[in-house]
């Protein structure tokens, strides 16, 4: 993969932002960037999670600036999986062919961030930053198009989605395991993709990818995937799903004192988040959008049930260990996770 064109690519190629005053511009850079503060300030009395730890400010990006910063974070991600040691990609990939190999790939994923860029409105890269330590990101030109067309007022707005951000950089920053653990998962996953396989073995395995087609599936990348790939894959899933839903959960538990609009602007957004018009729609399914959007409910949803089961307490013990996380089938059915972790 050629990352550097990735981001060439997706920063050439993605949609500008709305057209600001330049005062109201300066406004919103300035309160994305001082709300995370005290954003995560909430965040953390809430939680319980990250106390003595620094309050940082978030880095403010347009579109462009996203999608540089996504591909960086990518590419470092990855580079462990395809550079080196178990499951790097074989040798005989490299030279010329292997060079047009990885450009080709680096433009299709420039296309992709830039269809992505317009939607992000803000991340957390655990390993992105000048020093690779993390990197809070906050696209400004996003939070004011969607404040616009939910017709929401914009200081609650920043600072709810200040909120959801922060909570993303506590996690990995009050979790000293999950950084690497999440990483390490990750390039497991991409290494084992890398190693060939032949195409009768994938045939082989369409009988019962096609009976499992009913389960909340992700697509039939995933239906195809090994049982060792599947296995991974899960871990991930669960993960993430953990990740976002705690994150869509405490935005909103912060609740009204912080952010007296925070009823209205959830439910807004909940139908922002279906999509627009059908190629739209068919884009965001085949890139697995819709996907992640079914995520931050059903992690919401196991982070509730868990919360009034045990208390907020009882929930931090998710990060006590990669042992305490939940399977993918126990964010389905929280009260399993609880009985395991908890007893009773």
């Amino acid at each position: 993969m050629d990352w550097r064109l990735a981001a060439a690519t997706g920063a050439l190629l993605v949609r500008g932002g709305p057209v600001v005053p330049r005062a109201e511009a300066d406004t919103a850079v300035r309160d994305l960037r001082e709300m995370t503060i005290d954003a995560e300030a909430h965040v953390r009395e809430l939680t319980g999670l990250g106390h003595g730890l620094p309050l940082l400010p978030g880095e403010v990006v347009d579109r462009p600036g996203w999608v540089r910063a996504a591909a960086s974070g990518l590419g470092e991600l990855t580079t462990g999986a395809l550079t080196g040691g178990e499951g790097a990609v074989p040798p005989a990939r490299g030279g010329p062919i292997g060079q047009v190999v990885a450009g080709g790939a680096g433009v299709q994923t420039g296309l992709v961030l830039a269809f992505l860029a317009p939607r992000v409105l803000g991340q957390y890269d655990p390993f992105g930053g000048p020093d690779r330590e993390g990197r809070l990101l906050l696209v400004a030109p996003n939070v004011v198009t969607a404040e616009r067309a939910m017709r929401v007022s914009g200081a609650d707005f920043r600072m709810w989605v200040c909120l959801h951000e922060c909570t993303h950089r506590l996690q990995f920053t009050a979790v000293g395991w999950l950084r690497d653990y999440f990483a390490g998962q990750v390039r497991t996953l991409v290494g084992g993709l890398t190693e060939t396989e032949g195409f009768g073995e994938l045939l082989g395995r369409l009988p019962d990818a096609l009976r499992r087609r009913g389960e909340d599936s992700l697509g039939l990348a995933e239906l195809i995937q090994s049982p060792a790939q599947r296995e991974v894959f899960d871990r991930l899933i669960a993960l993430s799903t953990l990740l976002e839903g705690h994150a869509d959960f405490v935005m909103d538990a912060v609740g009204p004192a912080v952010v007296p609009s925070v009823a209205t602007i959830r439910s807004r957004f909940t139908e922002r988040r279906k999509g627009g018009g059908l190629f739209d729609r068919l884009l965001r399914s085949l890139l697995g959008v819709d996907a992640k959007v079914r995520q931050y409910a059903q992690g919401a949803a196991f982070t509730r049930h868990v919360v009034d089961a045990v208390g907020m307490s009882g929930f931090n013990a998710v990060w006590a260990s990669p042992d305490s996380l939940p399977t993918r089938a126990e964010i389905a059915a929280p009260g399993d996770w609880v009985r395991r972790v908890h007893g009773g």
